[in-house]
């Protein structure tokens, strides 16, 4: 009988760090031996991080991540591992390394290389030619990469045809809402139609504006959970998988034609390892990991994206401008999550136009946090800009001049505590300011991570709602109340945007969707309001390139998912055609 116990490190590496990278995939290995597992799988390109972009081009960096390969594999006995690598062999290959006694016994290069959205690969990489399988205590297993089971066919159609009862696939799927139930699916499709087990194992952590989700699976051939990971945390997922009950199902199963092979037979390679069964193992417990809703999940990305950007890159402590407002709300919780409220500052900067609605709901927020609050009036500053500039904005009346002053002010005092104190400067901007250029260069948007750059305003929302249900945060007259900048008297958001209700959904049809004016019109909005919020979106592009990265959580982000460029006069029905916007 051919039960095979698997497991899953689901861990999270930071790109570059290549000795911290072998140290943790070695502590995870020594956790799957414990857990008596005969194979552990590590994520997609493990030992050097990934995305590790512009390192792939230095030879010194890919030499050094295949020496530490040499020092894992010795490390490994007792036990099979797979893990990703940078692999040089006259070309440069996304790699799984399959290690076993001490020893690198095969290496597996991708077969289909994604270039498109976040991903760069044949920048880098050549694409793999051959098949990889292996034997294991009686059971033939077959390696995969990431987009190479996203296909149906070849090459994980070749796989279950050559033999492999498991497909097992290590991965650094980037998150973005509905992603995971999607992969999911997928995984389970691959597993019933090619008759065969499928163990995923997926990247955890943030790296950049990509933060990975884990969500790690293992399905029996009929594409059932047999074990998933947790989401947004480190796992170690374990699980017995019955490979003889795929042969069985495959004798019974019309579908099996194993006289087609998209690879040629010689491109398919089959290592043996060892031919015993499986020794005996102590029962496992139960495996019974529930998905996050889909605002919960939402939110833990940004948390884990968030702390992630944070701690790698050497911070310890942020400060973060807090206004009344929700979205300002909304980062200071995410922040406090990700790093406790100890390393969180808030900053409340009123100017003679900030209410007192704002400065009370700015110290509830903090005060539920149990963030550090400072209050640094900007009053004097403002007056003294406007005298300084009297002269040569003399016969002017004030307009967005004098607003835009404020946001700089505030950017300026930002700064000051961030050189100071060393404390990171989080922006607050979200996706449907950013889109529309609803926000000041060098004010609002000065700043070291955008952590809801992504998050459009309406799901500001509801993430805000969703954070109250853990715990006492935000309040609730900050979500009442009619978003405004605060920058002149009574001054309200609609009175240069659509209701932020209506925006969103022309943005998510222009932005993400990709649709020209007329398509949006046809779907119901005002041909007119669709024209003008497309203007402003193409008029804008020259300030998001200068905004900091941030968490993507949709399935098109601004930055390395959407690269427009900023000399551009082609407008889609729009009837602005020039000009940029105001910053």
């Amino acid at each position: 009988m051919t039960i095979l116990r698997v497991a899953l490190a689901q861990a999270n590496s930071t790109v570059g760090d290549l000795a911290g990278n072998e140290r943790k995939a070695i502590g995870f290995i020594q956790r799957a031996q414990q857990a008596a597992a005969d194979l552990v799988l590590l994520p997609e390109m493990f030992l050097t991080g990934y995305p590790p972009e512009d390192l792939l081009l230095k030879p010194h960096f890919v030499s050094a991540n295949m020496a530490r390969l040499e020092s894992l594999a010795r490390q490994v006995r007792g036990i099979t591992a797979i893990v990703g690598l940078a692999h040089y062999d006259g070309d440069l290959y996304n790699a799984a390394a399959l290690l076993h006694d001490g020893q690198v016994r095969g290496i597996y290069h991708k077969s289909y290389l994604p270039n498109y959205g976040v991903f760069d690969e044949e920048r880098y990489f050549q694409r793999g030619q051959d098949l990889l399988l292996f034997r294991l205590h009686g059971a033939t297993i077959g390696i995969s990469i990431c987009e190479d089971i996203w296909y149906p066919g070849a090459p994980s159609e070749d796989l279950a045809l050559a033999g492999a009862q498991m497909i097992v696939n290590i991965s650094a799927s980037p998150y973005h809402q509905g992603k995971g139930a999607a992969r999911h699916r997928m995984l389970a499709t691959r597993a019933a139609d090619n008759i065969a087990a499928v163990a995923f194992c997926n990247l955890v952590g943030g790296q950049d504006e990509l933060v990975f989700d884990g969500d790690s699976a293992i399905f029996d051939e009929r594409g059932e959970f047999l074990a998933r990971g947790r989401q947004f945390e480190e796992d170690l997922v374990v699980a017995d998988v019955d490979l003889d009950s795929v042969l069985r199902r495959r004798l019974h199963d019309p579908r099996q034609r194993r006289d087609h092979l998209a690879w040629p037979r010689e491109r398919i390679r089959i290592v043996e390892l060892e031919g015993s069964d499986s020794p005996a193992k102590p029962p496992l417990p139960p495996c019974n990991v529930q998905p996050l809703d889909p605002v919960a999940e939402v939110y833990q990305a940004l948390v884990l994206g968030t702390r992630d950007y944070i701690r790698k890159n050497g911070f310890r402590q942020v400060v973060i401008a807090i206004s009344g407002g929700v979205d300002s709300a909304l980062t200071a919780c995410i922040a406090a999550d990700a790093l406790g409220p100890e390393n969180v500052t808030g900053v409340f900067m009123p100017s003679q136009y900030s209410s007192t609605d704002s400065r009370e709901d700015a110290e509830a927020l903090a005060r539920h946090l149990g963030i550090k609050y400072l209050s640094i009036p900007i009053t004097e500053t403002f007056a003294a800009y406007r005298g300084m500039l009297a002269e040569a904005l003399a016969g002017t009346k004030p307009d967005i001049t004098e607003e835009n002053l404020q946001a700089r002010i505030r950017g300026n005092v930002l700064m000051a505590l961030s050189n100071k104190f060393g404390w990171l400067v989080l922006t607050t901007g979200n996706k449907s300011e950013m889109s529309v250029g609803y926000c000041t260069l060098y004010g609002d948007m000065a700043g070291g991570f955008a952590v809801i750059k992504d998050v459009p305003k309406m799901l500001v929302y509801a993430l805000s709602r969703y954070r109250n249900t853990v715990g006492e945060a935000i309040p609730q007259r900050t979500l009442e109340r009619a978003p405004t900048a605060e920058l002149r008297p009574n001054q309200k958001d609609e009175d240069s945007l659509p209701p932020y209700a209506l925006l969103d959904g022309i943005l998510r049809e222009y932005v993400e969707e990709g649709k020209s004016a007329a398509q949006i019109a046809a779907l119901g909005y005002d041909p007119t309001t669709v024209q003008e919020v497309i203007a402003m979106v193409d008029r804008s592009e020259y300030k998001r390139r200068q905004a900091p990265p941030g968490v993507k959580i949709t399935h098109l982000a601004f930055g390395k998912d959407r690269r427009q460029p900023i000399t551009n006069r082609y407008r889609d029905g729009s009837a602005a055609s020039g000009g940029r916007s105001q910053s």
